[in-house]
This record gives structure tokens, sequence and C-alpha cells, in this order.
């Protein structure tokens, strides 16, 4: 079989010619063509002010807590949306909004995103974990999905709720027709980057949010102190590099910054005790220990049974509370792990591989007692090994696959 190596081609750039040739083609690599763009200052992050429908996001949240109406959270079951439901929940009330609460749907039971079985379900269960204000909502907010949520948002509005988006992925033709809408990919908008991951998203809405409350006095009349969002860039970290988007100037900002403050000591209860539970040195932590030990385990959970517990992990406000998540968060893993070589094995037994060249130029494996939650990992797997798409299915109910 011949083999042909693709090279990436030479970039120009404005590096100091000072720096040895295998440094500057590592950082090219990277993208990183100026100095300039290796000062991970928070000074230079990008302003919030050309995200679109920004200022439409804050006067409504503005409006809800003034109202002091009930706020809902509809996360995602993957560490991006786990960091950005925190995120949200922690910033929203130590900003003064005294009814917050949250929902993550179940991948097997409900599938993905603001899908109308979990609208009908907040009407039936009291907001989870984080408030005392009875059933329902009156403001949902999406972090990390919801931009392609049609019937979800359609059944909320029915029900005379508010819906605020928050997501990074790729918008279709058509929008669903929520009151406010705020993702860097949707056409129109002129935020820089377009590599923001949902919990990068509900951050810069914060800040947006911070701003405004400021301007009208809020913290002054409330009489509560202003906080510190920088507090919370060790989850915009975590789940930066977790959901594995590109690491643009703005992304390395965040996460260098996350980072920093993580071995600073100065992080949330959950994530310290994901690093002892990971058996990483919190001191020396850097970006891989992000994606290879404290993702996956938070991942698990999602996987494997319920993303709420993986939330309550990281809400924690003490160390032992923490650690007694972070021991099931291991569990789920193992589970993950052992479940993931079972179902590698089999696929391998399915594909009774010879000959590379005489496979398909791509494949579709099905199994009926395949783990919906380890699919995708499934996938990645066997397409790593024979450089070939892939799809993997399993069944979601008798009568169809998923």
């Amino acid at each position: 079989m011949m083999k042909t190596i693709v090279r990436r081609n030479s970039v120009a750039n404005n590096l100091p010619t000072t720096l040895h040739p295998i440094i500057k083609r590592v950082l090219a690599n990277r993208g990183i063509t100026d100095i300039a763009e290796l000062d991970y200052s928070l000074k230079k992050m990008l302003p919030y002010s050309t995200l679109l429908n920004i200022d439409k996001a804050v006067e409504l949240l503005y409006k809800t807590m003034v109202q002091q109406n009930r706020i809902l959270i509809v996360a995602d079951f993957d560490a991006d949306g786990a960091t950005s439901c925190t995120l949200a929940i922690k910033a929203l009330k130590q900003m003064g909004a005294e009814k917050v609460g949250f929902i993550v749907p179940n991948r097997k039971e409900h599938g993905y995103g603001l899908r109308p079985e979990i609208v009908e379900l907040i009407d039936k269960l009291p907001l989870m974990a984080t408030t005392n204000s009875g059933d329902g909502a009156d403001l949902l907010i999406t972090v990390d999905n919801g931009i392609s949520s049609h019937s979800g948002v359609k059944k909320a509005k029915q029900k005379g709720m508010l819906v605020l988006i928050t997501d990074h992925h790729e918008p279709g033709i058509k929008l669903p027709n929520a009151d406010v809408i705020v993702n860097p990919k949707q056409v129109g908008d002129k935020f820089p980057s377009k590599n923001l991951c949902g919990v990068g998203v509900i951050f810069y809405v914060m800040l947006a949010l911070r701003a405004y409350l400021r301007n009208k006095n809020w913290f002054v009349k409330q009489n509560i102190p202003e906080p510190n969002l920088a507090e919370y860039l060790d989850l915009v970290a975590l789940g930066t590099v977790a959901d594995v988007v590109s690491l643009d100037y703005n992304n390395r900002i965040l996460v260098e910054q996350g980072l920093r403050r993580i071995k600073a000591n100065h992080c949330c209860p959950g994530i310290r005790a994901l690093i002892q539970e990971s058996k990483r040195e919190q001191a020396n932590l850097v970006a891989s220990d992000l994606a290879f030990y404290l993702g996956p385990r938070l991942n698990a959970a999602g996987r494997m049974d319920d993303m709420s517990y993986g939330i309550a992990c990281l809400l924690c406000e003490d160390d032992f509370t923490a650690k007694q998540h972070t021991k099931l968060l291991q569990v789920f893993n193992q589970e993950r792990r052992a479940e993931e070589a079972k179902m590698y094995q089999e696929a391998n037994n399915m594909l009774e591989i010879g000959d590379i060249e005489k496979l398909y130029s791509g494949l579709c494996l099905l199994d009926e007692q395949w783990h919906q939650g380890v699919t995708g990992i499934l996938a990645s797997r066997i397409k790593d090994r024979l450089h070939r798409p892939v799809i993997i299915f399993t069944y979601d109910t008798e009568t169809t696959i998923r």
C-alpha cells in the first residue's frame, strides 16, 4: 500500500528571528504567527459587544431578575454542557437571581437538546437541586444546545415560557422561534471567534449581564457585591478543552487563564476533587490533563447514567461532598471503559479484518446491545484504526435505531 505524506504548507509569520526554527514551526502549526498572540492576559480577550443579540439577552435576563421569575437552565449531557450549566447557575445566583434551577436530558430517555418531552417534564418536576421556587419555569436558558430545537422551543412558547438559546453548534437555515438566540455561528454575528464552546458562550453572556447590571446600579440597590466572573474560568477551561473545539487565540486565553487559577488552587471544589480522583498534580496541571483525565470522568456521568451527577459535583461548595461525587463519577468512568472495551472487541469480530484495501470506503455497524453513550467513542476508535468514516448504530427502541 502506497502511503502519501501530507505536509502542512509553510506559514509566513512575524515571529522573532531569534526563535529556534523548530519552535517557530510548532507555533505556526498551532496557528500562532505573531509574537503578540503569545500574550494570554485577560485584557486581550475579545469583547462581548459584537455577539449578535447580546443586548437583547441581558435585557431579558434583567427583566426576569427584577420580576423574580423562575429561571431554568436546560443543559447538554456532556462536559461542556455540565460546565455551562454550573457557570450559569453560580453566576446568576451570585448576581442576585434567586430562583434558578436546571434540568438535563437523559441521553437514552430523552435524546439531545430541548425536546418537547423535556418541556413536559418541567411542569411535573420541581426545579432541580438549586432552588425552592416550586414547579415550572418562566424563562428557559439553553446552554450548549438549543439551536436546532424547533419543536421544543415551540412547546415551551405554547406553555407561556420565554426562551433564551445560548449555543455554539452550527445553525440550520431556519432558526427556532426563541425570544433571543446567542450563537457566534449564526448569520450576521460579527464576533471574530467562531470557536467558542457552550461554556464560552454563556461566560460571555454573564460578562455582558454583569456590565448591564452595573450600569443599572443593580448591585448597590440589591446590597450585594459585584461578582468577579474570573472565578469561573476554571469551568471555562475544562469545558473548552473537553469539547475539543479549536484553540484559537481567544480560546487559548480562556484556557490559559483557567489553568492558572486551577494551579493556584482558585478553583471550585468539584474540579479540585476531580484532579485528586484522577491522581494529577494540581500545581502542574496542563490542558491534556483536562482532556484525558478530568473530562472523561465528567463525561462518564452523561454517557452511563445522568449528567445531573456531574453538575452536582461541580456545584458542590465543600471538598468533602465533592469527593463523594467524584467517587461516583469514577465508578461511571470504569463502567464506560469496560463497556467500550467489550464493544470494541465485538466490532472487530464483526469486521474480521484481513486486507484493509478490500474494505469499503465507509463502515456502518449495528448491534442491539451496544450502549448509546459509548457509540461515539467506538466509532472514533474504529475510524482511527481503519482511516475510514464510521457510523455506529444501536437500538433506541424495538423499532428504531440511533
